[in-house]
């Protein structure tokens, strides 16, 4: 049997009576695997980062709350909900270490980790769409459709969303897709192997260019690092 490339999956922090866990959706793991991959689940030990970069073939920064800005410049709005200060410390290390030390490394940002992913390359959100834009209700657990720029290897086609906040700079890295509305939906750095942030879910999308397509150019291009 051909070695399946091993990708590390984000956890989210959840605490529940003052004790705190690591939690994640299991869509993600099924549809990874689905993809060819073999996951593997990351908690938040910022010391276990040079480990991991040195021996995962790719990451997928999954979904959760909303990124607190201050260290972005930008104070958090008080109508977020702001991730555990654990995860993103860990997180926000994560992007920065795979950039300065493995930046030929696979990887995946879904909802949240698209927006991370911008903040880290110096970008910008709208932290509350109700409050800017009139479609926001659009974007909340729905379907809707994107348009993808020219050369670029997503398709247009319906994909799943479900965020109120939305990356209006993705700073250095270049804006892959649009909705209809004008909202960024994907981002990416093309001068890397395989480095792109969307704000859909495609664990939870159909669309075969969107879904199950763009997990399974993730899981190739990890598997390069694998070879």
């Amino acid at each position: 049997m051909p070695d399946r490339p091993l990708i590390g999956i984000t956890t989210d922090v959840i605490v529940h009576e003052s004790r705190v866990r690591s939690a994640m959706y299991p869509s993600y793991a099924r549809a990874l695997v689905e993809a060819g991959a073999a996951p593997v689940l990351l908690t938040q030990e910022v010391d276990s980062i040079p480990w991991l970069i040195g021996r995962l073939d790719g990451f997928l920064f999954s979904g959760g709350d909303d990124p607190r800005t201050e260290e972005f410049g930008q104070a958090t709005d008080p109508r977020a909900t702001p991730m555990h200060p654990d995860r993103q410390r860990f997180e926000v290390a994560l992007l920065r270490a795979l950039e300065q030390e493995r930046p030929e490394a696979a990887v995946l940002g879904v909802c949240l980790g698209m927006q991370l992913m911008s903040l880290v390359a110096g970008g910008r959100l709208d932290q509350h769409l109700p409050a800017t834009l009139p479609s926001a209700g659009d974007h909340w657990d729905k379907m809707h459709e994107i348009m993808p720029e020219p050369g670029c290897a997503l398709g247009p086609g319906a994909v799943h969303s479900r965020h109120k906040q939305a990356v209006v700079q993705p700073g250095s890295l270049g804006v892959l897709a649009r909705a209809q509305d004008g909202v960024i939906e994907a981002v990416g750095d093309r001068s890397r192997a395989f480095y792109v942030g969307v704000q859909w879910h495609p664990e939870r999308t159909d669309d075969a260019a969107n879904g199950p397509g763009l997990l399974r150019r993730f899981v190739r291009a990890a598997t390069h690092m694998c070879d």
